[in-house]
């Protein structure tokens, strides 16, 4: 997670996505953007267009593969491939998320962009905060709204830690806190937020960051004719 958004910036596009079609014209204003995004994004995103009334359709690719990060770049590749034969205009809801730079280097290659950041915590919480976060503690373990419901399944299984609880201390041991980046906190969630902070035997502390941090990098990621500058 080490690469700044190096992506085309909407001022080198026609518009909020790119322009690799087969006669290498940009596809009309008024298609829908196609935003490729991150599954524990893509409800959020989603949301957010509708409430705004912003033409984006959603397509998301699984969460699961942030726990095998080399498999994101291909996977957005070949659905921005196929967007864009169709004649779609497309963005990518994704920050560099552990792709080590592969999702700036398609953007390159096909000009599109993507959300600022490193990964999708600085998305929800804003990198200024998450940065102070491990800066104060290092063993900081983060949770959203989406990690909050698919524990289970997304970190468990996805792990192999439900069939193997005896590697716990490999994957978490060296964890000292939990925080929750609450989004849309409900006492629903306050309870299974409070459950996976008790399997880890450690104390949770809740920050309420709404989704207003997500819905402005998702309005300068649709925006026309303005640069996205890299992150400070």
């Amino acid at each position: 997670m080490l690469s700044s958004s190096n992506c085309a910036s909407p001022a080198e596009t026609s518009g909020p996505a790119g322009r690799d079609q087969a006669d290498g014209s940009s596809p009309p204003d008024h298609v829908p953007v196609s935003v490729i995004a991150c599954g524990a994004l893509a409800g959020h995103v989603r949301e957010i267009a509708m409430r705004n009334g912003w033409p984006v359709e959603v397509h998301p690719l699984p969460a699961a593969l942030h726990n095998r990060p080399d498999r994101i770049g291909p996977a957005a590749e070949a659905l921005a491939r196929q967007l864009l034969a169709a004649g779609r205009r497309v963005a990518l809801g994704y920050a560099d998320c552990g792709s080590y730079g592969a999702l700036d280097q398609l953007c390159a290659r096909l000009g599109l962009h993507r959300l600022r950041g490193l990964h999708c915590y600085d998305v929800i919480g804003g990198a200024d905060r998450v940065r102070a976060l491990f800066e104060r503690e290092p063993g900081t373990y983060l949770l959203t709204d989406y990690l909050v419901r698919s524990f289970d399944r997304t970190v468990l299984a996805g792990l192999g830690l439900d069939a193997h609880p005896e590697l716990w201390p490999d994957y978490f041991g060296h964890y000292r806190r939990l925080v929750w980046l609450a989004s849309e906190r409900s006492t629903e969630l306050a309870d299974r937020a409070q459950a996976i902070a008790l399997s880890f035997g450690l104390p949770l502390q809740v920050i309420e960051v709404g989704t207003g941090g997500l819905e402005a990098e998702l309005a300068r990621l649709l925006a026309s004719g303005r640069p996205a500058p890299a992150p400070g």
